[in-house]
């Protein structure tokens, strides 16, 4: 209980220093994931364990998956990694029901995208809804839209936590958002829809179709990004004292980093930060946010197998 005072002064004392301007996910997810430790240790020896599957030799799925095992190693998790180079869609779905038969193991990812020969909704539907940790599943999204005890999806998970943690007003406010995916936009949709906190929202899902983008972007109180195009929301598309959230991540060549790349995201970062009360940077904001609420789901997992 002392850590956890002392974790939401040191919270306090670094939104005065930010002026509430950038949405840290990256310190509220060292927050959550000190939490989760704790708990873990106090219940020790239980300990969940969470399994990710990763085919093929795609970088930025290599990276996330180690991100996210290297995450379960700090918060006191079991992990198990099962990296193939090449698997058949039958030989996935035997290895995916064999896991949703072994109790020793609480969550499942299976790291997308997968090669084009595998079919990923068979494999969606193939994992256990209580070991779902991605939040994937139908029967997860179908239990969100209703409101019921789930799975929810890791990204919108933390965009919700983060408006928790930094105590932003929803109730009645505009909220716009950008892409309609079913990992990302539309499931942060609804939940910034429902009669609760963080909620209450009058929410306009956009897309690729949409006409008159800019001007409804520039209505939103509340603007959500998630495209995976560079800089794509400008100045004159935001309105001054909005929340935004950038959702969307680009690997653009750069003359200006040993590496010859960085990091964008969906929102012109240094152009619109100014005409922000919140805005959320990339990296450092969502990201972390997704890490440390797939962490939450299967500790939740855990949970409802009676081993906390």
């Amino acid at each position: 209980m002392e850590a956890k005072i002392e974790l939401w002064i040191c919270l306090i004392i670094k939104c005065k220093e930010d002026k509430l301007k950038i949405l840290d996910g990256k310190y509220i997810s060292s927050v959550i994931r000190s939490e989760i430790k704790t708990e873990v240790e106090r219940n020790s020896p239980a300990r969940p364990h969470l399994c990710a599957i990763l085919i093929g030799d795609n970088g930025a799925s290599r990276t996330y998956v180690n991100a996210k095992v290297k995450a379960c190693e700090e918060v006191g998790f079991k992990s198990t990694l099962l990296h193939y180079d090449d698997i058949s869609e039958l030989d996935l779905l035997k290895k995916i029901e064999e896991i949703n038969n072994d109790k020793n193991i609480d969550g499942l990812i299976v790291q997308l995208p997968l090669p084009k020969h595998i079919d990923e909704n068979k494999i969606t539907l193939a994992v256990k809804p209580a070991k779902d940790v991605d939040g994937f599943h139908p029967v997860n999204m179908g239990k969100m839209m209703l409101g019921l005890d789930s799975m929810i999806p890791a990204t919108p998970a933390g965009i919700i936590e983060l408006i928790k943690r930094y105590k932003i007003e929803t109730l009645g406010k505009k909220c716009v958002v950008v892409g309609r995916s079913n990992i990302v936009g539309l499931p942060i949709s609804v939940l910034l829809g429902k009669n609760k906190y963080p909620g209450n929202c009058t929410v306009t899902l956009t897309h690729s179709k949409s006409k008159n983008l800019k001007e409804i972007c520039a209505s939103a109180d509340i603007l959500i990004v998630a495209l995976g195009v560079a800089n794509f929301i400008k100045s004159d598309m935001v309105k001054k004292n909005c929340v935004i959230i950038d959702v969307g991540i680009s690997r653009v060549k750069s003359d200006k980093t040993k590496s010859g790349w960085k990091l964008l995201g969906d929102v012109d970062f240094e152009n619109v930060k100014d005409k922000c009360d919140y805005i959320t940077p990339v990296p450092g904001g969502v990201g972390p946010m997704t890490i440390a609420m797939l962490l939450a789901n299967t500790l939740k997992a855990a949970k409802k197998e009676n081993k906390f």
